[in-house]
């Protein structure tokens, strides 16, 4: 019903009580599943969390709204949804997996380059892709100060014309996945994630979405 700051100073005007009893003091603690919390005479109580994966289809962004009035992954979703946010990014022309949710903490523990949670990609690229290409990106590349790593890489297919490879990335770092192979003039042409952490893309259809499952999350943030 407000936001962290506009909520203490709900508290410190006398607006809320927890079991019948007018709460001032900041930081009181709370059991949702067993305290009556009510601010201005009306029950407040915790909202739904929201874990879903949803495969992004190329051609929309991950923003709330765009500038250019492109389509976002919001549409794709129930509109009751408005409270759920990316966990991540793809950008405009990628595709795969990607998670939402409403719980912060679980975002940020997915997000945060300390927990490093590690993700695979399959990247379809322009002209031909060797081993010794392949070594240089796990062994890291700078580019615009930054190092681009990849945790592995593995050649699934390639020849003169095109290649297609699986990498795992750690970091995430800005578009990193593309940098690597334009720093090797090796433009991507499809770049789609298939796995985060242990759940895969797997069947889900481009444009549709799932909750994911108890043991999925637990599975998650276990892995951290």
């Amino acid at each position: 019903m407000a936001s962290r700051r506009a909520g203490e100073q709900v508290i410190l005007a006398g607006r809320v009580s927890v079991n019948g009893e007018k709460i001032r003091l900041l930081g009181t603690k709370v059991d949702p599943e067993r305290d009556k919390v009510v601010v201005d005479g009306q029950p407040v109580r915790p909202k739904r969390k929201i874990y879903a994966a949803l495969h992004k289809p190329a051609g929309c962004v991950c923003s709330r709204k765009d500038e250019a009035n492109r389509p976002t992954i919001y549409g794709l979703v129930p509109r009751e949804w408005d409270t759920v946010q990316s966990v991540g990014r793809l950008d405009y022309d990628s595709e795969g997996l990607i998670f939402l949710t409403n719980d912060g903490q679980f975002a940020l523990r997915l997000t945060h380059p300390r927990y490093g949670v590690r993700k695979k990609y399959l990247a379809t690229v322009q002209g031909q892709v060797d081993g010794a290409m392949l070594a240089k990106f796990t062994q890291g590349i700078w580019d615009l100060g930054d190092k681009l790593k990849a945790l592995s890489a593995r050649i699934v297919s390639a020849s003169r014309a095109r290649s297609v490879v699986e990498l795992e990335m750690g970091e995430g770092k800005n578009r990193e996945v593309r940098r690597l192979f334009e720093s090797q003039d090796r433009p991507v042409k499809r770049l789609q994630r298939v796995q985060i952490g242990k759940i895969k893309l797997g069947e889900l259809k481009p444009g549709k979405w799932r909750t994911l499952t108890d043991v999925e999350i637990k599975t998650l943030i276990s892995d951290l």
